[in-house]
């Protein structure tokens, strides 16, 4: 059976929580970096990724990687690779994206065409094409090249759209937080099903509607397709049905849960609905038009996991003191519970009138924010199916 080695990119600073998710799915780690997990798998790897992965943001075939200082090292070394062995003689291959950091090659546009020039070369030969033009005209294989400290990293794009992209989020609040974030910041608390979990400032439903489908157990990309579903050479339809029928059986969209959403905007709560309705878990979530200000749940040991405003706007600025004023006021009320804010806003733990027991710097995009954790206590010791006191 041929093996791959697989990239998986994230967010700065949730390596960890990507890391743990590919070692559940039964997949060797072979190195960690900053904003990429890499792992090793079978062709079966890369449809399971795609379909069970809720943190990573693509999934990338790699193809190879290399030091080059030089665009004629840049060259050679590309056009050394096995190209042949994932690009078939009719696929069209382009360098989507290149990144530099810290190194001596840094135009992404001239390293973009140097590498296809490569890759041509590379595919003429093998295909005994001469300098006749490659066809082009079968499946994509887009290619994604990041460079650090002048180690050229390469891989095929098997994703297509961004894994964040699930499918359920057509409408979306001034702003949104990607599903991708929204369900590494879930997963670093320690929130289970059986607990409550509350978004003052559910926006289009981004938490709640994430923490609906980690409580049912719902693989985020099965009711979505992929841009390797194509690529018959590497990829069988087998794969990508297995791990799709995989998903459906792990399913249990039955499960009790208490996971609530609301949002001072009645128009965003009634956007948040329909995108819980398309992601399959809105009788899982209750959403209401309510202020943060009226925040309040009669049970004990639940948790607020929110992304409240950050005060993009000069003058939603003014604002921000009294409405954090207002978050740590109700989170005071509610006896026991735990709470997690990702914000940007550098007066967080002033005016919420609490330092936080814990403070992870995440990149959300290009803004540096942070994950502030305020720890509850946790619940007593229960017997199996017994529930916490309330």
């Amino acid at each position: 059976m041929e093996r791959f080695e697989l990239i998986a990119p994230c967010h700065f600073g949730l390596e960890a929580v990507l890391k743990k998710e590919i070692t559940d799915l039964g997949y060797e780690i072979t190195l960690v970096e900053d904003g990429r997990v890499t792992f090793e798998g079978d062709a079966e790897a890369i449809a399971r990724a795609n379909v069970f992965l809720r943190t990573a943001e693509r999934v990338l075939l790699k193809v190879g990687s290399f030091t080059a200082v030089t665009f004629d090292e840049l060259f050679e070394k590309t056009r050394a690779l096995p190209w042949e062995r994932y690009i078939p003689r009719d696929g069209k291959c382009w360098v989507a994206k290149a990144s530099s950091i810290k190194s001596k090659l840094f135009s992404p546009s001239d390293i973009q065409k140097i590498m296809k020039k490569a890759i041509v070369r590379r595919l003429q030969e093998e295909y005994d094409l001469g300098q006749q033009l490659l066809p082009e005209t079968g499946s994509q294989y887009p290619l994604r090249v990041f460079l650090f400290k002048d180690q050229v990293t390469i891989g095929i794009d098997t994703s297509g759209d961004s894994l964040h992209k699930r499918g359920y989020r057509t409408l979306t609040s001034k702003a949104p937080i990607t599903e991708t974030l929204a369900a590494a910041l879930i997963l670093l608390t320690p929130w289970k099903k059986d607990r409550i979990l509350v978004d003052p400032f559910c926006g289009s439903g981004t938490f709640p509607i994430e923490a609906a489908m980690i409580a049912a157990n719902m693989a985020p990309g099965m009711n979505r397709s992929f841009l390797a579903e194509s690529w018959r050479n590497l990829v069988s339809r087998k794969h990508w049905y297995n791990a799709v029928d995989e998903a459906t059986e792990l399913l249990d969209d039955s499960v009790e849960v208490d996971i609530q959403g609301y949002d001072v905007d009645g128009e965003i709560v009634r956007a948040a609905r329909e995108n819980a309705k398309r992601a399959g878990v809105d009788h899982l979530i209750h959403f209401q038009q309510r202020p943060v200000s009226e925040l309040s749940h009669p049970k004990k040991y639940g948790f607020i996991i929110s992304n409240p405003p950050y005060g993009e706007r000069i003058e939603e600025k003014k604002n921000l003191p009294e409405l954090y004023r207002q978050i740590g006021e109700r989170f005071r009320e509610l006896d026991s519970w735990s709470m997690y804010l990702i914000t940007s806003y550098e007066n967080t733990e002033k005016y919420i009138g609490r330092k936080a027991d814990k403070n992870r710097k995440i990149y959300n995009g290009m803004m540096k924010t942070y994950f502030y954790q305020f720890l509850g206590p946790k619940p007593p010791r229960r017997k199996a199916g017994e529930k916490i006191e309330e």
